[in-house]
């Protein structure tokens, strides 16, 4: 069960393999240029939030964001190892395309690879190890593992969340028993300053 506090999600800055449909998993492939513009773009959506806590994915594409968030919110960023992307074995590097469905749905395990249901237990436990430092916390990862928060929060479908694009989780509560995800934009950034 995904912790019950409220807590921003940030996939990392875009990269040249994010660009190409290329399954990066736990490859360190950097941010590019697009992807520095994303992060500074998305440290001023946040500037005004009271974020605690900045937890991130070990991998350089997730870090290099992390810190840019943390230059702006001045905050204590801790690394949690099972925020890292999944390990697709043999396939990384590769453009998802069948294998990809046949992964996700349990049909075939690339070599070297995690299942996609053990994945999403581990993507869960490093949620709820993030969810236990001072917040609210701004998680900053990968877009597999916003796959577990969709899956564990009951959000509806599994949907590929853009890069650097802050997003508001809230638990349920007695008058609305749904976890709520909001997008922050333009009009939170304007709010907040």
């Amino acid at each position: 069960m995904l912790s019950r506090s409220s807590f921003f999600f940030l996939r990392h800055g875009e990269t040249d393999w994010n660009r190409e449909h290329r399954a990066q998993g736990q490859k360190d492939v950097p941010l590019n240029a697009a992807g520095l513009e994303q992060a500074n773009q998305a440290s001023r959506l946040v500037a005004g939030l009271n974020i605690g806590t900045i937890c991130t994915s070990p991998l350089r594409r997730a870090v290099d964001t992390a810190e840019i968030l943390q230059g702006t919110l001045g905050c204590a960023l801790e690394v949690i190892d099972e925020l890292k992307e999944c390990s697709w074995g043999v396939r990384e590097g590769q453009v998802k395309e069948q294998w990809f469905d046949d992964w996700k749905f349990g049909c075939a395990v690339p070599q070297g690879a995690e299942s996609y249901e053990s994945f999403l237990r581990r993507a869960l436990l490093g949620l709820n190890i993030a969810l236990r430092r001072p917040g609210p916390v701004l998680l900053v990862s990968h877009g597999g593992i916003y796959w577990a928060v969709q899956k564990y929060a009951a959000l509806g479908d599994e949907l590929d969340i853009p890069n650097a694009v802050p997003v508001r989780h809230d638990p349920p509560r007695p008058d609305f028993p749904w976890w709520t995800a909001t997008i922050l934009g333009a009009a939170d950034q304007a709010a907040a300053s």
